[in-house]
């Protein structure tokens, strides 16, 4: 198996053994560390991240040129707008309907899509093209952006629920810091992300990727 879909795994995984934690189900109905979510609702986000794979993994490829994983961010109508704009309302919306059914059964579905996507990915072509809401993307760079959602709202449920942030192997971290780095770059250009990381003097007030 192609060495990113392990590393997806492993982060789908560890997703799914966090939306089990028992500190997960106690704070259900309280408001979460992002004070747009419920830990409900982030929690139903999270879950998502996973799902979607599943969905495109039976969905037919399309018959289009793939983008970078750059501009198939850039192309993101919410990498652009502010928490209130309509399109993170309606992704609220979708992660309260995730976890309409309770903290047992999403991470019951989230760990089960999980153990079927490991012998589905192991089954895909290297050149497999999926869509995410109309923008075409290799199979293994959707699962790259996956994993980036997870470890990042990951930290924002761990915080949440006052438990730890799950730590996660270098194969999944190492590739995701990448890409926020590259997002960072896209975001605020080089000098600003060469000045925050290397001169405090001269860093700006913020470089974050998304």
């Amino acid at each position: 198996m192609i060495a990113i879909r392990d590393a997806y795994l492993e982060a789908a995984a560890s997703a799914a053994a966090l939306l089990g934690d028992p500190a997960v189900a106690a704070a259900w109905g309280q408001p979460s560390a992002l004070k747009e979510f419920s830990v409900a609702g982030l929690a139903g986000h999270l879950g998502s991240q996973v799902g979607y794979v599943s969905r495109l993994l039976a969905a037919e490829s399309p018959d289009a040129e793939p983008l970078s994983v750059v501009e198939f961010y850039a192309r993101a109508e919410a990498f652009h707008v502010d928490v209130d704009a309509e399109i993170n309302v309606r992704i609220r919306e979708g992660g309260e309907a995730a976890a309409a059914n309770g903290a047992e059964a999403l991470a019951s579905e989230v760990a089960s899509a999980v153990d079927q996507q490991r012998a589905a990915l192991s089954t895909e072509p290297a050149d497999r093209v999926v869509s995410f809401t109309a923008r075409p993307l290799l199979l293994n760079d959707f699962l790259l952006t996956r994993m980036m959602e997870i470890v990042v709202h990951s930290d924002d449920l761990a915080l949440s629920v006052d438990i730890a942030t799950p730590q996660l192997p270098s194969q999944v971290f190492e590739p995701v810091l990448d890409l926020l780095s590259r997002l960072a770059v896209h975001r605020h250009g080089q000098t600003a992300v060469l000045r925050a990381l290397s001169r405090a003097e001269r860093a700006p007030a913020t470089i974050a990727g998304i």
